[in-house]
């Protein structure tokens, strides 16, 4: 049976429309109860008796688990339907139909942490984003309407605020001192907002894991793995460690069977908060920026070309010229072995990490260079992020809603994934409704777009550009040409 990995954000069921919704508060004035929320942590609790270990994960569970919120979410979708199939048979006083276009809700449901007792709310990006309402149900049961803060599509974090105040909140922990074995809580509303606030309990099972999931696959992962019970819906939610402290937000899981097989995977909470504290102080996230190009990990077989010793690193391809790791003195064919004193394990858990840091931050690379190891400093740049925010958001939302589908940049890390030579120029698709005329011309998910009519496209900006163009002279189709599977075709949509 194949394993199919996917994040744990919940579409609600049918059964959720007839047992119905909390309503919206309104003006309603909320007085929240006064939560203790104060943890003893682990060293300073004794355990004689498995009966001490029970009583402190219980007490555990009732003090962060306030702070652990349901999140519904509604967004209109359009259908189109088919002209009845009686009248080819019986005739159409009006003519020939063409398909009717009707409206539809699309409900979510997830989960969300409250990490501020004014009201901020850590959730996933996949929970939240492209929704038309967000709303929030408390511990006590009150629902209210959620403002968006900011959202990370890149790590999958977002944030969201309640205008509630004296909100418990839980503590952040330190997920870099999690050790794989540590006892770990997933608190969160898996399937349904019935179940809202279950509580598993588990071991982190491993660290640093990348599945390829965020972003497809050009995101930014180094996610905790757990075998605590993770499910649809319980995306957003809390992974709290025996201090009582958060230390992941619950985002994925790997399943034959779309539920819980025991493989669940959390965004550590040092990278979410890193993340967090931009959005809400800046609305926009700035990365640290090394300069490299990636070369290759280091297998056994690269190993003995490269006459080493172990098979550990990464190599470097090439070194962009004035950058910094070029200012710091790294080479082509430098092989990294440690970050910061972390053994590196992977690409994608490297380039997480330096994601991971904000501009000017200081980093130590541990590397090997003629058989002889070293450790250079280097200052980090800014990451000028190649994506879709690259478009004006106000046209880029427009043109989605109009397309029904929506591009991104075709970043170096895409073509690599697709097996695109470096030169290739375009976007990528990256969404699609299955109801659009783009969808049934035959555009599908990951198709690349290389030209718009006569004009090539080098990023989403242009792309959109020259859709707008074709709209202002009148144009009623466009003609894209596109790269799938290695080879180009053609396909045309109407405007």
């Amino acid at each position: 049976m194949n394993t199919t990995i996917r994040n744990t954000f919940g579409v609600a069921a049918a059964v959720l429309l007839l047992l119905g919704m909390n309503a919206i508060t309104g003006e309603k004035s909320i007085s929240f109860p006064d939560y203790n929320t104060s943890v003893t942590s682990a060293k300073n609790r004794s355990v004689s008796s498995l009966l001490d270990l029970n009583n402190a994960i219980v007490d555990i569970a009732e003090k962060t688990n306030p702070a652990v919120v349901t999140i519904t979410t509604e967004k209109i979708q359009e259908r189109r339907i088919m002209q009845n199939p009686f009248s080819q048979f019986f005739g159409n006083p009006y003519g020939q139909r063409q398909p009717e276009s009707r409206e539809y809700t699309q409900r979510g449901l997830g989960s969300g942490v409250i990490i501020s007792d004014e009201g901020y709310i850590l959730t996933n990006d996949h929970v939240i984003a492209d929704v038309d309402e967000i709303k929030v149900q408390l511990f006590n049961g009150d629902e209210v309407e959620a403002e968006l803060i900011g959202r990370d599509p890149s790590t999958d974090i977002a944030v969201i605020k309640v205008d509630i105040d004296n909100l418990p909140a839980v503590k952040m922990g330190d997920s870099e001192t999690l050790k794989v074995g540590s006892f770990v809580l997933a608190i969160g509303s898996p399937l349904s907002q019935n179940l809202a606030h279950t509580v598993s309990f588990g071991i982190v099972s491993a660290k640093s894991r990348s599945i390829g999931l965020i972003n497809q696959g050009a995101g930014y992962e180094d996610f905790i793995q757990t075998d605590a019970a993770i499910n649809p819906g319980n995306s957003g939610g809390a992974l709290i460690d025996m201090n009582g402290e958060l230390v992941g937000i619950n985002s994925a899981i790997a399943s034959r069977s779309g539920g819980n097989d025991g493989i669940g995977f959390a965004i550590p909470i040092n990278l979410a908060k890193r993340i967090m504290d931009d959005l809400i102080d800046d609305g926009e996230v700035s990365r640290g920026y090394l300069g490299l190009y990636f070369g290759g990990e280091v297998d056994r077989t690269m190993a003995k070309a490269l006459g080493l010793n172990n098979a550990r690193g990464i190599i470097v391809a090439k070194v962009e010229e004035g950058g910094p790791s070029d200012k710091a003195g790294l080479k082509e064919q430098d092989v990294i072995v440690s970050i910061d004193g972390e053994q590196i394990t992977n690409w994608n858990m490297f380039r997480s990490k330096i994601a991971g840091m904000k501009p000017n931050e200081k980093v130590e690379l541990d590397i090997i260079r003629d058989g002889k190891e070293r450790t250079l400093t280097v200052t980090l740049g800014e990451r000028n992020e190649e994506s879709i925010a690259s478009a004006a958001p106000e046209k880029v939302e427009t043109m989605e809603e109009k397309l029904g589908f929506s591009v991104s940049n075709l970043t170096s890390e895409l073509k690599r994934r697709l097996d695109l030579d470096n030169s290739v120029d375009g976007v990528i698709v990256n969404r699609i409704k299955s109801s659009s005329n783009a969808a049934e011309r035959g555009l599908q998910q990951y198709d690349v777009i290389t030209m718009v009519k006569n004009t090539k496209v080098k990023n989403a900006e242009e792309f959109y550009d020259e859709l707008e163009n074709l709209e202002e002279k009148g144009e009623e189709v466009a003609l894209l040409k596109i790269i799938r599977n290695g080879g180009n075709q053609f396909i045309a949509f109407e405007l």
